[in-house]
Protein backbone atom coordinates (compact mmCIF):
# COMPACT_ATOMS: atom_id res chain seq x y z
CA UNK A 1 0.00 0.00 0.00
CA UNK A 2 2.90 2.24 0.20
CA UNK A 3 4.01 1.93 -2.89
CA UNK A 4 0.55 2.70 -4.22
CA UNK A 5 0.62 5.95 -2.26
CA UNK A 6 3.92 6.68 -3.15
CA UNK A 7 2.96 6.62 -7.07
CA UNK A 8 -0.75 8.35 -6.28
CA UNK A 9 1.84 11.54 -5.22
CA UNK A 10 3.93 11.30 -7.97
CA UNK A 11 1.13 11.63 -10.80
CA UNK A 12 -0.48 14.30 -8.68
CA UNK A 13 2.69 16.38 -8.86
CA UNK A 14 3.09 15.56 -12.56
CA UNK A 15 5.70 12.62 -12.65
CA UNK A 16 5.21 9.93 -13.95
CA UNK A 17 3.12 8.52 -16.61
CA UNK A 18 0.97 6.08 -13.98
CA UNK A 19 -2.98 5.67 -14.90
CA UNK A 20 -5.37 4.57 -12.32
CA UNK A 21 -7.28 1.51 -13.60
CA UNK A 22 -11.02 3.19 -13.97
CA UNK A 23 -12.64 -0.71 -15.18
CA UNK A 24 -13.31 -4.22 -13.45
CA UNK A 25 -10.90 -5.83 -16.09
CA UNK A 26 -7.93 -3.46 -15.36
CA UNK A 27 -8.11 -4.71 -11.66
CA UNK A 28 -8.76 -8.35 -12.53
CA UNK A 29 -5.28 -8.27 -14.80
CA UNK A 30 -3.66 -6.74 -12.01
CA UNK A 31 -4.83 -9.30 -9.57
CA UNK A 32 -4.18 -12.49 -11.77
CA UNK A 33 -0.58 -12.44 -11.42
CA UNK A 34 -0.88 -12.57 -7.38
CA UNK A 35 -0.39 -15.32 -5.20
CA UNK A 36 -2.71 -16.15 -2.71
CA UNK A 37 -1.03 -14.81 -0.03
CA UNK A 38 -1.10 -11.33 -1.43
CA UNK A 39 -4.97 -10.90 -2.48
CA UNK A 40 -6.10 -12.33 0.87
CA UNK A 41 -3.41 -9.89 2.82
CA UNK A 42 -5.06 -7.16 0.17
CA UNK A 43 -9.15 -7.93 1.07
CA UNK A 44 -8.16 -7.82 4.67
CA UNK A 45 -7.03 -4.07 4.24
CA UNK A 46 -9.81 -3.08 2.23
CA UNK A 47 -12.17 -4.12 4.90
CA UNK A 48 -10.36 -3.02 7.92
CA UNK A 49 -10.33 0.63 5.73
CA UNK A 50 -14.37 0.23 4.80
CA UNK A 51 -16.86 -1.58 6.32
CA UNK A 52 -18.91 -2.32 3.00
CA UNK A 53 -15.84 -4.20 1.73
CA UNK A 54 -16.16 -6.26 5.10
CA UNK A 55 -19.56 -7.00 4.83
CA UNK A 56 -19.31 -8.20 1.26
CA UNK A 57 -16.32 -10.80 1.89
CA UNK A 58 -18.58 -11.95 5.01
CA UNK A 59 -21.82 -12.59 2.29
CA UNK A 60 -19.73 -14.09 -0.38
CA UNK A 61 -17.92 -16.59 2.13
CA UNK A 62 -20.85 -17.80 4.16
CA UNK A 63 -22.89 -18.82 0.83
CA UNK A 64 -21.27 -22.16 0.95
CA UNK A 65 -22.13 -24.23 3.70
CA UNK A 66 -18.97 -26.11 4.16
CA UNK A 67 -17.51 -22.86 5.52
CA UNK A 68 -20.04 -22.84 7.97
CA UNK A 69 -20.45 -26.24 9.44
CA UNK A 70 -18.71 -28.13 12.21
CA UNK A 71 -18.41 -31.30 13.47
CA UNK A 72 -18.61 -31.87 17.49
CA UNK A 73 -17.09 -35.29 18.51
CA UNK A 74 -16.98 -36.76 22.11
CA UNK A 75 -20.21 -35.80 23.07
CA UNK A 76 -21.99 -37.91 26.00
CA UNK A 77 -24.62 -40.65 25.20
CA UNK A 78 -27.41 -37.87 27.15
CA UNK A 79 -26.10 -34.93 25.06
CA UNK A 80 -29.45 -33.86 23.56
CA UNK A 81 -29.41 -31.56 20.63
CA UNK A 82 -31.04 -28.55 22.75
CA UNK A 83 -27.87 -28.94 24.74
CA UNK A 84 -25.24 -28.75 21.75
CA UNK A 85 -27.33 -25.65 20.51
CA UNK A 86 -26.64 -24.09 23.70
CA UNK A 87 -23.00 -24.96 23.88
CA UNK A 88 -22.49 -22.66 20.46
CA UNK A 89 -24.84 -20.07 20.09
CA UNK A 90 -22.71 -17.41 22.28
CA UNK A 91 -20.70 -17.93 18.99
CA UNK A 92 -23.50 -16.79 16.56
CA UNK A 93 -26.84 -17.04 15.17
CA UNK A 94 -26.95 -21.04 14.21
CA UNK A 95 -29.17 -21.90 11.06
CA UNK A 96 -29.42 -25.81 12.47
CA UNK A 97 -27.77 -28.27 15.02
CA UNK A 98 -28.30 -31.80 15.96
CA UNK A 99 -26.74 -34.86 17.86
CA UNK A 100 -26.90 -37.67 15.38
CA UNK A 101 -28.76 -40.61 16.78
CA UNK A 102 -29.19 -44.40 15.65
CA UNK A 103 -31.73 -44.75 13.13
CA UNK A 104 -32.82 -48.03 14.77
CA UNK A 105 -32.67 -47.34 18.86
CA UNK A 106 -32.93 -43.93 18.49
CA UNK A 107 -29.69 -42.94 20.94
CA UNK A 108 -26.64 -40.88 20.36
CA UNK A 109 -24.29 -42.00 18.55
CA UNK A 110 -21.70 -39.32 20.30
CA UNK A 111 -21.31 -36.69 17.91
CA UNK A 112 -23.32 -34.34 16.10
CA UNK A 113 -23.18 -30.91 13.76
CA UNK A 114 -23.35 -26.97 13.88
CA UNK A 115 -24.30 -25.28 11.44
CA UNK A 116 -23.96 -21.16 12.06
CA UNK A 117 -26.04 -18.51 9.63
CA UNK A 118 -22.48 -16.66 9.13
CA UNK A 119 -18.92 -18.20 8.45
CA UNK A 120 -17.44 -15.39 11.12
CA UNK A 121 -19.43 -17.17 13.59
CA UNK A 122 -18.11 -20.80 12.69
CA UNK A 123 -14.34 -18.74 12.83
CA UNK A 124 -15.13 -17.71 16.56
CA UNK A 125 -16.06 -21.68 17.47
CA UNK A 126 -13.29 -22.50 15.88
CA UNK A 127 -10.41 -20.52 17.60
CA UNK A 128 -11.62 -23.17 20.91
CA UNK A 129 -12.30 -26.37 19.32
CA UNK A 130 -12.15 -28.12 22.69
CA UNK A 131 -15.37 -27.40 24.78
CA UNK A 132 -16.98 -28.76 27.78
CA UNK A 133 -20.55 -30.22 27.23
CA UNK A 134 -22.21 -32.43 30.05
CA UNK A 135 -19.43 -32.86 31.95
CA UNK A 136 -17.37 -33.95 29.08
CA UNK A 137 -14.62 -32.23 26.87
CA UNK A 138 -15.59 -32.10 23.34
CA UNK A 139 -13.74 -31.25 20.19
CA UNK A 140 -15.02 -29.36 17.39
CA UNK A 141 -13.30 -28.79 13.50
CA UNK A 142 -15.02 -27.84 10.23
CA UNK A 143 -16.83 -31.15 8.88
CA UNK A 144 -15.66 -30.83 5.50
CA UNK A 145 -12.00 -31.01 6.63
CA UNK A 146 -12.49 -34.46 8.72
CA UNK A 147 -12.88 -35.32 12.22
CA UNK A 148 -9.26 -35.15 12.91
CA UNK A 149 -8.30 -31.75 11.75
CA UNK A 150 -5.29 -30.10 12.74
CA UNK A 151 -3.37 -32.81 14.22
CA UNK A 152 -0.91 -35.26 12.04
CA UNK A 153 -1.83 -39.18 12.47
CA UNK A 154 1.63 -39.09 14.46
CA UNK A 155 1.34 -36.59 16.76
CA UNK A 156 -2.10 -37.50 17.67
CA UNK A 157 -0.92 -40.82 18.47
CA UNK A 158 1.25 -39.29 20.97
CA UNK A 159 -0.62 -36.99 22.71
CA UNK A 160 -3.35 -39.40 23.34
CA UNK A 161 -3.53 -41.44 26.75
CA UNK A 162 -5.41 -44.82 27.50
CA UNK A 163 -6.00 -44.58 31.25
CA UNK A 164 -7.40 -48.27 32.71
CA UNK A 165 -8.53 -49.26 36.14
CA UNK A 166 -10.95 -46.40 37.21
CA UNK A 167 -13.60 -46.87 39.81
CA UNK A 168 -16.85 -47.34 38.01
CA UNK A 169 -17.85 -44.54 40.22
CA UNK A 170 -15.49 -42.06 38.95
CA UNK A 171 -16.85 -38.82 37.11
CA UNK A 172 -15.68 -36.99 34.01
CA UNK A 173 -15.24 -33.94 36.01
CA UNK A 174 -12.52 -36.24 38.94
CA UNK A 175 -10.89 -37.08 35.69
CA UNK A 176 -10.06 -33.95 34.34
CA UNK A 177 -9.54 -32.25 37.51
CA UNK A 178 -6.86 -34.91 37.87
CA UNK A 179 -4.89 -34.89 34.54
CA UNK A 180 -5.45 -31.16 33.81
CA UNK A 181 -2.41 -30.61 36.49
CA UNK A 182 -0.06 -31.94 33.42
CA UNK A 183 -1.44 -29.65 30.74
CA UNK A 184 -3.67 -28.38 28.63
CA UNK A 185 -6.79 -30.63 27.57
CA UNK A 186 -7.30 -31.08 24.29
CA UNK A 187 -9.95 -33.96 24.72
CA UNK A 188 -10.90 -36.45 27.59
CA UNK A 189 -13.68 -38.92 28.75
CA UNK A 190 -15.02 -41.47 30.35
CA UNK A 191 -15.51 -44.55 28.30
CA UNK A 192 -19.71 -45.33 28.97
CA UNK A 193 -21.38 -47.95 27.52
CA UNK A 194 -23.59 -47.00 25.02
CA UNK A 195 -26.72 -49.23 26.31
CA UNK A 196 -26.41 -48.79 30.09
CA UNK A 197 -24.45 -45.29 30.47
CA UNK A 198 -22.59 -46.84 33.27
CA UNK A 199 -18.38 -46.34 33.06
CA UNK A 200 -16.81 -49.15 31.66
CA UNK A 201 -13.60 -48.47 33.85
CA UNK A 202 -11.32 -46.38 31.39
CA UNK A 203 -11.11 -43.79 29.87
CA UNK A 204 -9.03 -41.49 27.28
CA UNK A 205 -7.57 -38.34 27.67
CA UNK A 206 -5.68 -36.13 24.87
CA UNK A 207 -3.53 -33.59 25.71
CA UNK A 208 -2.81 -30.55 23.34
CA UNK A 209 0.79 -31.24 23.43
CA UNK A 210 3.45 -33.88 23.18
CA UNK A 211 4.65 -32.61 26.12
CA UNK A 212 1.70 -32.84 28.84
CA UNK A 213 1.47 -35.91 27.33
CA UNK A 214 4.51 -37.44 29.01
CA UNK A 215 4.42 -35.82 31.89
CA UNK A 216 0.73 -37.59 32.67
CA UNK A 217 2.59 -40.62 31.69
CA UNK A 218 5.97 -40.13 33.48
CA UNK A 219 4.05 -39.72 36.69
CA UNK A 220 4.30 -42.41 38.52
CA UNK A 221 1.63 -41.66 41.24
CA UNK A 222 -1.55 -43.07 39.80
CA UNK A 223 -4.47 -43.17 42.25
CA UNK A 224 -7.76 -41.83 41.87
CA UNK A 225 -10.03 -42.29 44.34
CA UNK A 226 -8.29 -45.24 46.21
CA UNK A 227 -7.67 -47.18 42.92
CA UNK A 228 -3.80 -47.04 41.17
CA UNK A 229 -4.70 -46.67 37.61
CA UNK A 230 -3.05 -47.96 34.43
CA UNK A 231 -1.41 -44.90 32.00
CA UNK A 232 -0.25 -45.30 28.60
CA UNK A 233 0.04 -43.91 25.27
CA UNK A 234 -3.75 -45.07 23.78
CA UNK A 235 -1.34 -46.41 20.49
CA UNK A 236 0.21 -48.64 22.38
CA UNK A 237 -2.71 -50.63 23.87
CA UNK A 238 -3.99 -51.00 20.47
CA UNK A 239 -0.71 -52.44 19.37
CA UNK A 240 -0.63 -55.13 22.35
CA UNK A 241 -3.87 -56.02 21.58
CA UNK A 242 -3.70 -56.26 18.26
CA UNK A 243 -0.22 -58.80 18.75
CA UNK A 244 -2.28 -60.95 21.25
CA UNK A 245 -5.10 -61.33 18.67
CA UNK A 246 -2.74 -62.37 15.89
CA UNK A 247 -0.72 -65.56 15.51
CA UNK A 248 1.46 -65.93 12.89
CA UNK A 249 1.08 -69.32 11.42
CA UNK A 250 4.00 -71.57 11.20
CA UNK A 251 5.60 -71.86 7.73
CA UNK A 252 6.15 -75.39 5.65
CA UNK A 253 8.98 -77.29 7.66
CA UNK A 254 8.81 -75.37 10.51
CA UNK A 255 9.31 -76.79 14.09
CA UNK A 256 7.37 -75.80 16.71
CA UNK A 257 9.56 -75.60 19.68
CA UNK A 258 8.11 -77.14 22.82
CA UNK A 259 7.63 -75.00 25.89
CA UNK A 260 9.60 -75.91 28.67
CA UNK A 261 8.15 -78.87 31.28
CA UNK A 262 5.85 -80.10 28.84
CA UNK A 263 7.82 -82.83 27.93
CA UNK A 264 8.71 -83.80 31.73
CA UNK A 265 6.70 -86.08 33.67
CA UNK A 266 6.60 -85.14 37.93
CA UNK A 267 6.37 -88.01 39.99
CA UNK A 268 4.26 -85.49 42.24
CA UNK A 269 1.03 -85.74 40.32
CA UNK A 270 -0.68 -88.80 41.16
CA UNK A 271 -2.07 -91.08 38.23
CA UNK A 272 -5.24 -90.66 37.01
CA UNK A 273 -7.82 -93.10 38.65
CA UNK A 274 -10.14 -94.00 35.92
CA UNK A 275 -13.68 -95.17 36.92
CA UNK A 276 -13.72 -99.41 36.25
CA UNK A 277 -15.73 -100.20 33.62
CA UNK A 278 -19.15 -102.82 33.49
CA UNK A 279 -17.73 -106.66 33.58
CA UNK A 280 -17.91 -108.40 30.64
CA UNK A 281 -21.09 -110.55 30.05
CA UNK A 282 -20.84 -113.87 30.82
CA UNK A 283 -21.14 -116.26 27.67
CA UNK A 284 -24.42 -117.32 26.58
CA UNK A 285 -24.82 -121.00 25.80
CA UNK A 286 -27.50 -122.36 23.32
CA UNK A 287 -27.79 -122.90 19.91
CA UNK A 288 -26.40 -120.79 16.72
CA UNK A 289 -28.37 -119.38 14.37
CA UNK A 290 -29.28 -120.92 11.41
CA UNK A 291 -26.46 -120.01 8.56
CA UNK A 292 -28.34 -119.46 5.89
CA UNK A 293 -26.43 -121.56 2.85
CA UNK A 294 -26.26 -124.57 4.64
CA UNK A 295 -27.88 -127.93 3.14
CA UNK A 296 -30.71 -129.52 4.83
CA UNK A 297 -30.20 -132.91 7.51
CA UNK A 298 -31.25 -135.11 5.62
CA UNK A 299 -30.37 -138.85 7.07
CA UNK A 300 -28.01 -140.10 9.85
CA UNK A 301 -25.38 -142.73 8.80
CA UNK A 302 -25.66 -145.80 10.51
CA UNK A 303 -23.16 -146.66 13.13
CA UNK A 304 -21.55 -150.38 12.58
CA UNK A 305 -22.03 -152.65 15.02
CA UNK A 306 -25.56 -151.81 16.34
CA UNK A 307 -27.76 -153.70 14.11
CA UNK A 308 -26.12 -156.83 14.57
CA UNK A 309 -26.25 -156.14 18.67
CA UNK A 310 -28.81 -157.97 20.38
CA UNK A 311 -29.38 -156.13 23.21
CA UNK A 312 -31.06 -152.92 20.97
CA UNK A 313 -32.33 -154.90 18.03
CA UNK A 314 -32.31 -153.53 14.75
CA UNK A 315 -32.26 -150.44 13.11
CA UNK A 316 -35.77 -148.91 12.57
CA UNK A 317 -37.32 -152.52 14.51
CA UNK A 318 -40.05 -151.41 16.63
CA UNK A 319 -39.47 -151.14 20.30
CA UNK A 320 -40.63 -153.28 23.14
CA UNK A 321 -41.95 -152.13 26.12
CA UNK A 322 -39.33 -152.06 29.11
CA UNK A 323 -39.29 -155.17 31.03
CA UNK A 324 -37.30 -154.97 34.92
CA UNK A 325 -36.73 -158.32 34.70
CA UNK A 326 -35.01 -158.32 31.75
CA UNK A 327 -31.75 -156.32 33.81
CA UNK A 328 -32.15 -158.52 36.91
CA UNK A 329 -29.26 -160.58 36.78
CA UNK A 330 -27.47 -157.17 36.86
CA UNK A 331 -27.96 -155.93 40.14
CA UNK A 332 -26.55 -158.19 42.82
CA UNK A 333 -27.92 -155.38 45.48
CA UNK A 334 -30.04 -152.39 45.93
CA UNK A 335 -28.06 -149.15 46.92
CA UNK A 336 -28.33 -147.26 49.97
CA UNK A 337 -30.27 -144.15 49.76
CA UNK A 338 -28.38 -141.34 48.07
CA UNK A 339 -25.77 -143.76 46.89
CA UNK A 340 -24.33 -144.90 43.64
CA UNK A 341 -23.17 -148.65 42.75
CA UNK A 342 -21.24 -149.16 39.86
CA UNK A 343 -22.18 -153.32 38.68
CA UNK A 344 -20.42 -155.00 35.75
CA UNK A 345 -22.01 -157.67 33.94
CA UNK A 346 -20.80 -161.20 34.44
CA UNK A 347 -19.18 -163.33 31.46
CA UNK A 348 -21.32 -164.26 29.05
CA UNK A 349 -23.64 -160.93 29.35
CA UNK A 350 -24.55 -158.76 26.49
CA UNK A 351 -21.73 -156.61 26.52
CA UNK A 352 -20.21 -154.56 29.36
CA UNK A 353 -22.30 -151.85 30.35
CA UNK A 354 -21.89 -149.49 33.20
CA UNK A 355 -25.06 -149.34 35.33
CA UNK A 356 -25.88 -147.12 37.99
CA UNK A 357 -28.74 -147.75 40.20
CA UNK A 358 -30.05 -145.26 43.04
CA UNK A 359 -32.81 -145.70 45.45
CA UNK A 360 -36.22 -144.54 44.18
CA UNK A 361 -36.72 -142.72 47.84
Amino acid sequence: MEESKKRKVLHEEGIGSWVAPNSKDDLKRLLEPLSKEQLVELLADAGCQYPAVADEISDVASKDPAHRKLFVRGLAWETTSQALRDAFEQYGEIEEGAVVTDKATGKSRGFGFITFKHMDSAQRALKEPSKTIDGRITICNLASVGSYAGSTPADQSQRKLYVGGLSYDTSNETLLHIFAQYGEIEEGSVAYDKNTNRSRGFAFITYKTVEAAKKAVDDPSKTIEGRHVTVKLAAEGQKEKAAAQYVTPPQQGQVIPVQAGYGVVNPNIPNYARAPGPAPAAPQLGFSHYAPGLSAYSTQPAYPGVAGNPQYGAVGAPLTQYNPAQYAQYASAFPQSGQAVFQTAPAGGAGVVPTYYRSAK
